[in-house]
């Protein structure tokens, strides 16, 4: 990870901190520069972002880490929010752009722009210990009438309305495995990566992960990747984003040696024939 332990350790910002004015001269991407630190707004969703002993971390962050290094912003900032809060944050100019992983759907992309995609995405299920109800896939929860929980503003949710699944809606991945612990919900279904990370990192709590698989609505797999969230004015910013992300992305062992360590492997590296045109499309 040398080429990330060349840039400055990112810090917590402070809870009344507001990103860059896009009302002073010279495009955000100027400003970030001549401030040398970007602040991106977070959702504590392991191991895309999140904090740990006090520090910004994981794979979205190390590769912002990475990319807004070598734009010459040498210092990641955060500003936590829940999921459901990070678009409307960034709106407000709390943060210049969204860490979170996010996934990138035509909804969203009436709000906000994306870079092109950083992470493929397959669904999992967190369940209790042994799998009672025997779930593997979304299709086995509407028909088993399993009480669902996901994440407020995660792609589940809507996968979950979508298929006509009743569920209830939790603020962070920890309340949805708290939810299973504690009986309220059979099952909690997120990105099958923050699942795993869960379940590695919580060796004593009694559930399971299911193997990963892709949803499927009226028969048509929803086929997911994730991106890096900015603002529809910032285009500069999001060109010149862009353009280094090409440069990690193009080369398996350069993305592999920034995000391998959270778990991520070839398998979460996006496919170069899926673009954000495309998702935002509804392809």
């Amino acid at each position: 990870m040398g080429a990330i332990a060349a840039t400055a350790a990112a810090v917590m910002a402070l809870s009344g901190c507001t990103s860059t004015s896009t009302d002073e001269d010279g495009s955000l991407l100027e400003q970030l520069q001549d401030k040398g630190s970007v602040t991106v707004g977070f959702a504590g969703e392991a191991p895309y972002s999140f904090e740990e002993n006090g520090e910004l971390t994981g794979a979205t962050v190390a590769l912002h880490r990475e990319i807004f290094g070598n734009l010459g912003i040498d210092t990641v900032e955060g500003q936590n929010a829940d999921f459901g809060a990070l678009i409307p944050g960034l709106q407000a100019n709390r943060f210049d752009v969204v860490s979170a992983g996010m996934s990138i759907l035509p909804e969203r992309c009436e709000q906000a722009a994306f870079s092109e995609p950083e992470f493929n995405y397959t669904t999992a299920l967190m369940v209790p210990e042994g799998n009672p109800m025997g779930l593997t896939d979304l299709q086995s929860v509407l028909d088993s009438g399993a009480r669902l929980s996901t994440m407020t503003g995660a792609i589940e949710s809507d996968y979950a309305a979508q298929m006509g699944i009743d569920n209830t809606q939790v603020a962070t991945p920890q309340d949805g495995m708290d939810a299973v612990t504690s009986g309220r919900a059979d099952v909690f279904a997120l990105t099958a990566i923050s699942l795993n990370w869960m379940a590695n990192n919580n060796p004593d709590a009694p559930v399971e992960v299911t193997e990963s698989f892709v949803a499927e609505i009226d028969g048509v797999p929803q086929v997911g990747a994730g991106g890096t969230v900015f603002r529809t004015d910032d285009q500069e910013l999001l060109d010149a984003y862009n353009e280094e992300l090409a440069k990690i992305t193009s080369d398996p062992e350069k993305y592999l040696e920034i995000v391998g360590e959270y778990g991520f492997t070839a398998e979460e590296l996006p496919d170069p024939e899926l673009t954000t045109a495309d998702l935002c499309a509804g392809a």
